[in-house]
């Protein structure tokens, strides 16, 4: 359970990509009950509805809810306006949305090697881009990466390279930002009970298995999103957080 005495994010603005399920939706909720702004920004939002009910039911003074293909560098930019001109600012970004297509590696085609890396690595390099372009000295940005990111399967090659370049564009912001008093660091999440997860046809087939206790919670990744975003985590900056309950030691 969130400690709701906890206010950590007050008078803050958050923006959560891929924020109406999931990680995301558990992120945006846990920065609410903290009590932050929050934006929810996903591909669509037709069915945003409960979830900025429960957003504002948490905690949150103000919640909207944006479409956005973060990989169009323009829309990004006028959601991330249209967050700053109803918030007053953008403190705090975390990149959670991302996308999986599972295949040999020879035959991915070029256009689907644009499309997951679009989604997977420029989308957040274009959220990060508006942050520094506008955010506060205290800002953070975390990025939420992968197990892929560090150690990997079959069928995933453009995923895995995308998060692996997700840390290396986390390591950048964070050596760019120091001197602003702007702060990003990355999560590793493991086995987190996602339709993600689940849909995972190396589990599906039984080529992979994964032990129950090795599957964790979206409000595990939350947990460490908020921490990393706080102020708790200001000397914090440049690092990549593993959250797989032990999982990758024994890949």
């Amino acid at each position: 359970m969130v400690n709701t005495m906890s206010r950590r994010f007050e008078q803050r603005s958050v923006l959560v990509t891929g924020g109406l399920g999931g990680i995301g939706l558990a992120t945006a909720q846990r920065l609410a009950a903290e009590g932050a702004r929050v934006a929810l920004i996903d591909l669509e939002i037709g069915d945003s509805a409960a979830a900025l009910a429960a957003c504002r039911e948490a905690g949150a003074p103000d919640a909207l809810a944006l479409a956005c293909d973060v990989a169009d560098e323009a829309r990004v930019e006028a959601v991330c306006a249209t967050v700053r001109k109803r918030f007053g600012a953008l403190d705090v970004v975390v990149n959670v949305a991302g996308a999986m297509l599972f295949k040999p590696l020879e035959e991915f085609t070029g256009a689907e090697w644009q499309r997951l890396l679009a989604v997977n690595l420029l989308g957040p390099v274009h959220f990060t881009r508006q942050w520094l372009r506008h955010a506060a000295p205290g800002g953070a940005v975390v990025n939420v990466a992968s197990v892929h990111a560090l150690m990997t399967t079959p069928l995933v090659a453009p995923y895995a390279a995308a998060k692996a370049a997700l840390l290396s564009l986390t390591r950048s912001t964070a050596i760019e930002g120091r001197a602003r008093g702007l702060r990003a660091n990355a999560i590793v999440p493991g086995a987190i009970d996602t339709p993600m997860l689940w849909s995972n046809p190396n589990l599906q087939s039984g080529a992979e298995v994964i032990a129950p206790d090795d599957v964790g919670s979206p409000e595990d990744i939350a947990a460490a999103a908020a921490f990393l975003a706080s102020d708790e985590a200001k000397f914090i900056t440049g690092t990549c957080l593993e959250v797989s309950g032990g999982r990758l030691a024994r890949l």
